[in-house]
């Protein structure tokens, strides 16, 4: 396999040079850029695998750049943010992000979540089978072929990753699913943190799909609990 390239976008230099160093020694292919209009232009021109992006940058902030880099092409984006609200986060989540850090981070789990999102996004590349095709839990359906959603008439615009979490639920009907067997099967994380970015992800398939298909199972985790 050929080089994977990162773009790291941050306008504090300490910060984006120590990231793109690390993911140099990691073997990675890294650009740089410093505020959001130099950032898209870089995208646009380096293609890169993957996107870890600072939420506050100058020129316009890191939520734009996210919307107008998935516009042009679908890309992973890990975004970091010194915030931890949780609007915030939901708001990068609706425009494309596919997962989140709060700043300080540690630099090992920032090259594991680089690492599982490139798992991920070569895992929705590979060939489907032919069974199943697609999900149908009550007027939920799951196209897996053309990752396409509906319930019953409406068709409902999912990111990459509400989709491989909606797929997940989909696939294991009514079954209480722990936190950290979402985040090891659906994020590729192995080490189990990460509880909030379940639950931010799930409080928005809750916004665009209905608040009563995934139920809270109180202590465990989440369940598809969709009627008859």
């Amino acid at each position: 396999m050929s080089q994977r390239r990162v773009l790291v976008v941050d306008d504090e230099a300490t910060i984006c040079e120590a990231v793109a160093a690390r993911l140099r020694a990691e073997g990675f292919d890294v650009v740089t850029a410093s505020d959001g209009p130099v950032a898209v232009a870089v995208c646009e021109a380096s293609s890169p695998d993957v996107l870890v992006l600072d939420v506050m940058l100058p020129g316009f902030d890191g939520l734009e750049v996210c919307r107008r880099v998935q516009t042009s092409r679908p890309v992973p984006v890990l975004m970091l943010t010194a915030r931890a609200d949780e609007t915030d986060m939901l708001i990068g989540l609706g425009v494309g992000a596919d997962d989140y850090l709060s700043k300080p981070f540690s630099m090992r789990v920032l090259v594991a979540r680089v690492h599982a999102l490139l798992r991920r996004a070569d895992r929705a590349h590979e060939t489907v089978p032919a069974e199943p095709a697609g999900l149908a839990v009550g007027d939920l359906e799951v196209d897996l072929v053309e990752r396409r959603v509906r319930r019953g008439a409406d068709e409902i615009h999912l990111t990459r990753t509400e989709f491989d979490l909606l797929a997940y639920f989909a696939s294991r009907p009514r079954a209480a699913i722990a936190r950290e067997s979402l985040l090891a099967e659906v994020w590729g994380w192995g080490d189990g943190a990460g509880s909030r970015t379940v639950d931010s992800h799930v409080k928005a398939l809750r916004r665009k799909l209905g608040g009563d298909l995934i139920r809270t199972v109180h202590g465990v985790g989440y369940a598809l609990d969709v009627q008859r």
